[in-house]
């Protein structure tokens, strides 16, 4: 059961660098993955004329069991 979780996260996170990749990051549904993978970073996006031209992130990203260990 963990081990699903586990790899549930790891699918959202995928999903997350893809969406960062594509620059697909001024979405609802981007908003809403980042909300489900608990990411803490930051997003940039260079926009020129109107389009996206670039976007990236710095990681903050934890899982649960990552919080737990800094709490031990």
């Amino acid at each position: 059961m963990q081990n699903n979780h586990v790899e549930g996260e790891d699918s959202l996170f995928v999903e997350l660098r893809r969406k960062v990749r594509h620059a697909e990051v001024l979405s609802s549904s981007f908003e809403k993955l980042l909300a489900r993978t608990h990411f803490t970073g930051r997003i940039a996006i260079v926009v020129q004329n109107g389009r996206i031209l670039k976007s990236g992130y710095e990681e903050g990203y934890f899982t649960r069991r990552q919080e737990e260990r800094m709490i031990s």
